[in-house]
């Protein structure tokens, strides 16, 4: 997905229909990732032969009025972790990338309709693979945010590298709007179906904006609670800053994990907003695409 990346930025940038710049804004792999403090997605990734990566691709039209970013889940394989999933739960999990994927396509089709925005796209990779490398129940992970997390379930490390994302996004990029795709929770298919994902938001504005995208694109979304003074204390730590997995997992387990990635935005108070998709980004065994509607008439196309 890395190279699908940087082949999209040659791509766009000799189409000559593109209006504005496409460009590799940064690509760090591998050690590079610990060494600059991802810890996030490089505690997922390091025991994976393909390395992890952060990859974040920028369109920038000649007249920008606002800078938003995407941040993709895109976990490219997930057996869990030492965490395993079971015999049953573990096929399909090719398609834990589908938050990045729907983004990067998004990315691409924001490109070539053109624009007014100055678009972040930012890929958050990493395979969640059994290995020597691999991280343990009661390791401790310091983020990019500067918050340490002690991990106890590995199979809970979506909300590790996305949470290492919105933490860039949040310290470097000075956007007007951020949103997080990922196909996060089981929980979010019980909350909200198959067809709706789950939108957590802080600002009214920009949930009531994307209930009504999801309605004229066809990729529905539901809002759910946000409340972080109920949800932050699920995860308390006697040893880090918190845990990565719920003490409760009968409380609201979609705002819970969305609460958690809020928690790595470093100095935001734009406007953010959630979408969790594991149901709608597939239909049996097979992907659905979801989400690059919702982004475009969200971000590109006109929802009134």
């Amino acid at each position: 997905m890395t190279n699908r990346a940087k082949d999209l930025v040659t791509e766009l940038s000799n189409n000559e229909d593109v209006t504005g710049t496409v460009s590799l804004f940064k690509c760090c792999i591998g050690d590079d990732l610990d060494a600059e403090g991802f810890g996030g997605i490089y505690g997922v990734g390091k025991a994976a032969s393909n390395p992890p990566a952060l990859v974040v691709l920028k369109y920038e039209p000649p007249n920008s009025t606002e800078k938003i970013a995407w941040v993709g889940k895109g976990i490219v394989y997930d057996t869990g972790g030492l965490s395993i999933k079971t015999k049953t739960g573990m096929p399909g999990m090719k398609r834990d990338m589908g938050g990045s994927a729907a983004i990067l396509e998004a990315f691409r089709a924001a490109c070539l309709i053109g624009c007014d925005k100055t678009i972040f796209a930012v890929l958050c990779l990493a395979e969640n693979a059994v290995g020597r490398l691999a991280t343990r129940p009661d390791d401790i992970h310091t983020l990019y945010s500067g918050v340490t997390v002690e991990i106890n379930n590995t199979d809970a490390e979506g909300r590790l590298v996305v949470g290492d994302g919105v933490a860039f996004v949040s310290k470097h990029l000075d956007v007007d709007i951020l949103l997080d795709m990922c196909t996060l929770t089981g929980a979010q298919g019980i909350a909200t179906g198959q067809r709706h994902s789950s939108i957590i938001c802080n600002s009214d504005s920009i949930e009531a904006k994307a209930v009504l995208a999801g309605k004229k694109s066809g990729d529905l979304c539901h809002p759910l609670p946000y409340c972080p003074e109920l949800f932050t204390v699920e995860f308390e730590s006697k040893v880090a800053d918190m845990k990565n997995s719920v003490k409760n997992r009968n409380n609201a387990q979609p705002s819970c994990a969305a609460q958690f990635i809020a928690s790595h935005l470093v100095d935001y108070e734009n406007e953010w907003i959630h979408v969790d998709m594991a149901s709608p980004s597939h239909k049996g065994e097979i992907a659905t695409g979801y989400g690059v509607l919702l982004l475009l008439q969200m971000f590109v196309l006109k929802t009134e």
